[in-house]
């Protein structure tokens, strides 16, 4: 029996396992940018490095209907590659370079065979003096004589897992995963056969690129580059970022793993190591393969273009949003999304930003560890727009909402397809609740916030709550330190729920970075948690036990109010301001956020 001890919790290897990969798949790769210079990335005649660790979808041999680049600098000018590591649908496999830009003349470039379609295969290419050498898992399969220095070129961009040839994304694409990609210029550190890393490889002096080594960030870069991942159309995923343990290649291989491999900050399965220590994954069991918030369907800057489109991220590591799918609808804004543990309902909304701004009863879902479009789920017993939403693991709440004015609760079974069904009313905030999605919710009640009061279009600071076991009007719980609370956003852990954001609802708009908080078990008054970085309303939230994250949403300064991109977060524990989390795929305001991992699940 294995012994379990407490300083093996963070996964085989411990702390410095090798943790991420990032899957191509599709018309995309990722494109590592330095502004003003790409100079870092030339070779000249120096020494140097270029290595990472491939997993090729489950495909034996080298032999594949397209050539690939695992890394490379192409030269746009001359079509021409400045240097890369590469391999080809001839059954190729090493360094390819040019020293005038035009010719491919600088090569270490042989023939090998993949032998295990369900293996990780580590690979390097490295020049010592003139001799260029690859290695596939620590063992040479060839050299050449490289003499001279690599092409300067200093316009164009390092491609990582495909070429970028002028505005051309879809061009040798690597199909399946790549993870600790490594370029070090000044240093060949492989001088004969040896045994690949099995912890994660780390900044040298010289490393100039480090970067796919986060299970939830494919744009993570650790000497402080900036990475930009690439599609060729809206239909084409982006990359996504996964786990990964050397030789164990499981749910690698396929969409569906992929889905759940993703928005999981806990690595792998309990095993033995070599000492047979019992080796737990790391992290809170609650929320094992779990960590992914879904944000989508509002409005972007151009009046009146909707968005259709649902992003996700990983709320635990940051970065930038990617594509989810679509809803069915096609046009809905201002709606609402609770979610369990496995499935995201969106409903309600505007369907067109034109007079009389129609709304509808519908009801959407998809399943969260996934990627797809939505799948109807049913109607609300009130179609309306600006509702608001909380839930626990099975049973959603849909409050209040605009045109009509409405201060009725909904309620769905979240795991059950069908109607909603009315659940009572709140005694306050008749229109225009806090902003949609905003689940403030431990697993027996969920609150509600701000917005605008029945009685006149005024916002308001109550904070009004409902049980979820138990049918009825919802019960007074306290104010909110501030008044211009309409349209902010509510993020929860299950203990205290932090609400953020808001503004006046009469122009010009003054917009808060204002952020409350309160115990959600204890009827009260709110606290002051801290400040935003960037003052918003109509923006978008999602959570998980530790971490509340806010997306989009209108901007100061008024009256411009501009809709921005920007995301960030606060550690709901604590006490402070917001830190940059990333960006969406596009600026966006006035949709709907929701997430696996949530406050009100087990």
């Amino acid at each position: 029996m294995g012994i379990l001890r407490t300083d093996r919790v963070s996964g085989l290897g411990g702390a410095n396992a090798i943790k991420g990969s990032v899957e191509m798949r599709g018309a995309q790769n990722l494109r590592a940018e330095i502004v003003n210079s790409n100079a870092d990335f030339n070779l000249g005649s120096s020494d140097f490095t270029i290595e990472c660790w491939l997993y090729r979808g489950g495909t034996t041999g080298t032999t594949n209907s397209l050539d690939q680049d695992l890394v490379m600098l192409w030269n746009n000018t001359n079509n021409r590659r400045s240097y890369g590591l590469y391999y080809d649908s001839g059954g190729y496999l090493g360094l390819i370079g040019s020293s005038d830009g035009t010719n491919s003349n600088m090569q270490s470039y042989h023939s090998y065979d993949f032998p295990d379609a369900n293996a990780w295969y580590h690979i390097a290419a490295v020049r010592i003096s003139n001799t260029a050498t690859v290695y596939v898992n620590g063992t040479s399969i060839g050299s050449a004589t490289v003499s001279g220095s690599f092409y300067e070129n200093t316009q164009d961009n390092l491609v990582i897992g495909g070429q970028l040839s002028g505005t051309n994304y879809d061009n040798k694409i690597v199909q399946g995963f790549l993870s600790n990609v490594r370029l070090i210029i000044g240093d060949g550190i492989y001088t004969g056969a040896f045994t690949p890393p099995t912890s994660e490889l780390t900044v040298t002096a010289n490393t100039k690129l480090l970067c796919c080594q986060s299970p939830g960030n494919v744009l993570q870069e650790a000497t402080g580059k900036t990475l930009v991942a690439y599609r060729s159309s809206s239909n084409d995923s982006f990359p996504l970022a996964s786990h990964f343990t050397p030789n164990s290649p499981v749910g690698f291989s396929t969409t569906t793993d992929v889905g759940t491999q993703f928005g999981s900050t806990f690595d792998g399965v309990t095993t033995f190591d070599s000492q047979a220590y019992m080796v737990p994954p790391g992290g809170n069991t609650r929320e094992r393969n779990r960590g992914r918030g879904l944000i989508g369907q509002g409005k972007n800057t151009t009046s009146p273009s909707n968005i259709k489109g649902i992003s996700f991220i990983e709320i635990q590591s940051g970065g930038t949003a990617f594509d989810f799918g679509d809803s069915t609808n096609g046009s809905m804004y201002a709606m609402t999304a609770v979610s369990s543990s496995t499935r995201a309902v969106f409903a309600g909304g505007h369907t067109s930003q034109a007079s009389p701004y129609p709304v509808t009863n519908l009801i959407e879902f998809v399943t969260i560890a996934t990627t797809s479009n939505c799948t109807d789920f049913g109607d609300l017993d009130v179609g309306a727009a600006h509702r608001n939403g909380a839930s626990n693991q099975t049973r959603g709440l849909i409050a209040a909402g605009y045109s009509p004015n409405t201060r009725q609760i909904d309620k769905i079974e979240i795991a059950t397809l069908g109607n909603a069904t009315d659940y009572g009313d709140l005694t306050d905030q008749g229109f225009y609740g806090l902003n949609q999605g905003g689940m403030v919710s431990s697993t027996t009640r969920g609150l509600f916030a701000g917005g605008s009061g029945n009685s006149a279009p005024v916002a308001v600071n109550t904070i009004t709550f409902s049980l979820f076991s138990t049918s009825g009007n919802s019960t007074n719980f306290g104010d909110l330190t501030h008044t211009n609370a309409y349209f902010n956003v509510g993020n929860s852990n299950g203990v205290r729920g932090v609400f953020m954001g808001g503004a006046d609802i009469d122009s010009p708009y003054a917009v808060t970075d204002q952020i409350d908080f309160v115990t959600i078990a204890t009827a009260g008054n709110a606290s002051d948690f801290g400040s935003l970085n960037t003052a918003r309303y109509n923006h978008m939230g999602a959570s998980n036990s530790t971490r509340g994250v806010i997306a989009g949403g209108r901007i100061s300064p008024a009256p411009t109010l501009p809709v921005t991109n920007h995301m960030e977060f606060i550690t709901i524990t604590s006490t402070g301001n917001g830190s940059d989390f990333g960006e969406l795929i596009e600026p966006e305001r006035a949709g709907a956020g929701c997430s696996d991992s949530h406050g009100g699940l087990e």
